[in-house]
């Protein structure tokens, strides 16, 4: 099989004949056009995976027909030859598109590097390409990235909440998990997408400072507030969208207000006396188990079944491994461009290594992940090298270590269930033997139909690379 097909485009029919027998021997399918007059013709027909052109061609200026062909969409890479060593011409031809230059007469050693060099880099640009699309087709207006089968369905079921533009939805998961995207895609796609969508971090507000943040303020309200009356959240988001994120940390005096909020829509500005009416929905987020927050009597009871109406439950980016690529395939593109630089490609090792990453942060710890490494790096291809920065992948949650030869299983301060210990117990025994059922079930000490058992009833699919988690 060649190694790839090049046009060779000049008029000297003894430099052709000779480049294409010399290509031939090394094992490229070479292809030759002396007469410029057909050159945009032959590329057509031929479809080259790289060009060789003369500047000089004939009557014809190849950088000028570089140009012509930029213009028709035809980005495939293009050496220039001339028999002058001018610089200007050069500059000149970078600036058209040209990925190298030559001058006659060049050592034919120099020339077979640059060829090779030029074929791989055609590659990585039709593989950029490729990535590209794909990242486009996983990317809506929405901007919730992910191929797995969970945030199919999470999006299908928040498209169907959204519809009932007054119902409160809360939205649990870990951080980073893009809890505040899914809350943008419910806003999107209600019937109030064209009204405000406002936050409130609720735990990064001051105690002191909450009601007057919710609710707002009247002049002269307290010290501070004598220059004029101030608009609280609430107020700001009517007839819109209102989101509580990380609800779970209000302090218990603000979880009372802000249900008596939630019934009747009407409050106070602190200090004032008129009553204010709001029509807002409600979105919550939180990385909290709220039940057991309640059961910890941290969190009012009845403000979490006045929350708790319909819920989204985003799974942690580790039992979705299969977003990891595209996710970190669209922070690629996002911070090449940012940063002015050509979008690399990652390696298999690369892939391997982000997919079998604890990611405890998330979608965000992996995205910050990416722009350092396109921020430091100018390598074409990422491989591990340029991820060796990272942590060392972290145990699951709710697994454990040894401690003195024996097993230890580490509990979270914020519980877990056993259906998810043992999830992801299969799941990381899984990773460890590449989806070989046979082993897992050996290293779990249980018989493979008995894991296969385990494995339908939580959900999970063997896969020919791995696993994957279905909702």
């Amino acid at each position: 099989m060649a190694k790839g097909k090049i046009l060779i485009a000049d008029d000297e029919e003894i430099l052709t004949a000779s480049l294409q027998k010399i290509l031939s021997s090394e094992g490229y399918s070479a292809s030759v056009c002396n007469h410029g007059d057909q050159f945009l013709t032959m590329v057509s027909t031929t479809n080259p995976e790289m060009i060789i052109l003369d500047i000089y061609y004939g009557e014809y200026n190849g950088i000028r027909l570089l140009t012509q062909m930029r213009a028709q969409g035809i980005d495939i890479p293009v050496i220039l030859m001339t028999a002058y060593a001018e610089v200007s011409l050069a500059v000149q031809a970078m600036k058209e598109g040209a990925y190298d230059f030559v001058v006659k007469p060049f050592d034919l050693k120099h020339l077979s590097v640059l060829v090779a060099k030029t074929m791989e880099y055609g590659r990585l640009q039709r593989k950029v390409k490729v990535l590209e699309e794909e990242i486009e087709s996983h990317k809506p207006k929405h901007g919730i990235i992910g191929k797995s089968a969970i945030i199919r369905q999470l999006l299908g079921t928040a498209e169907r909440l959204a519809v009932g533009e007054n119902t409160t939805v809360l939205i649990e998961g870990e951080s980073g998990t893009g809890k505040e995207l899914f809350a943008h895609f419910l806003h999107q796609k209600s019937p109030r997408a064209d009204k405000p969508f406002i936050t409130i971090n609720c735990g990064a507000i001051p105690k002191d400072l909450a009601e007057s943040e919710f609710f707002g303020y009247e002049k002269g309200a307290f010290t501070g507030a004598y220059e004029r009356m101030k608009q609280g959240k609430f107020e700001l988001a009517s007839g819109g969208t209102l989101l509580l994120d990380e609800v779970g940390e209000l302090s218990q005096e603000m979880q009372v207000k802000l249900l008596r909020v939630l019934e009747d829509q009407k409050f106070y500005r602190l200090g004032g006396t008129k009553e204010i009416n709001v029509d807002v929905r409600i979105i919550a987020a939180t990385n909290r188990n709220l039940q057991n927050e309640v059961e910890q009597g941290r969190f009012r009871e009845d403000l979490f079944y006045r929350l708790n109406v319909a819920v989204i439950r985003i799974p942690p980016l580790r039992e979705r491994r299969e977003d990891i690529t595209p996710i970190s395939m669209a922070f690629l593109q996002e911070f090449s461009v940012k940063f002015n630089k050509k979008m690399p490609v990652l390696q298999s090792e690369a892939v391997q290594l982000l997919e079998n990453s604890y990611w405890k942060g998330n979608v965000r710890e992996l995205r910050n992940i990416v722009e350092r490494v396109v921020l430091l790096s100018d390598a074409e291809t990422l491989g591990r090298e340029q991820f060796s920065f990272m942590n060392p992948p972290a145990p699951m949650h709710g697994s454990g270590g040894k401690i003195n030869g024996k097993f230890s299983l580490v509990i979270p301060s914020q519980g877990i269930s056993m259906k998810e210990v043992l999830r992801d117990l299969i799941l990381k025994t899984l990773s460890i033997t590449n989806g070989n059922q046979v082993q897992a079930s050996k290293i779990l000490g249980i018989t493979r139909s008995k894991l296969r058992y385990r494995m339908e009833q939580l959900g999970i699919q063997p896969e020919q690379r791995g696993y994957k988690v279905n909702a």
